[in-house]
């Protein structure tokens, strides 16, 4: 995190209300509610394991054993399970 002079962003009138509460010392001020994305979104990385979970779920119904597609996607048995028999897509 990289810190911002105030003087540098804010108008007058709101330093000199700040400073009224907080003189001198530093002051984190959080993102707004709703601005802050969810794990992998900046990345594309959520993205990509939703495609790769659809594709996994599509060759199982397809015919494609658990154990075939694990060693297809080097993942463990187990974890081709939970993708394979997730109840709610949204939760990938």
């Amino acid at each position: 995190m990289k810190y911002k002079n105030a003087k540098e962003i804010l108008p007058q009138a709101l330093m000199d209300e700040v400073q009224k509460y907080i003189e001198g010392e530093y002051l984190y001020i959080p993102k707004a509610e709703g601005t802050r994305k969810k794990w992998g979104d900046n990345s594309g990385y959520r993205r990509n394991l939703s495609m790769r979970n659809d594709s996994i779920r599509k060759e199982h119904i397809d015919g494609a054993t658990i154990s075939e597609l694990a060693n297809k996607y080097y993942l463990s048995e187990n974890t081709i399970k939970k993708i394979v028999y997730v109840k709610d897509k949204a939760s990938d």
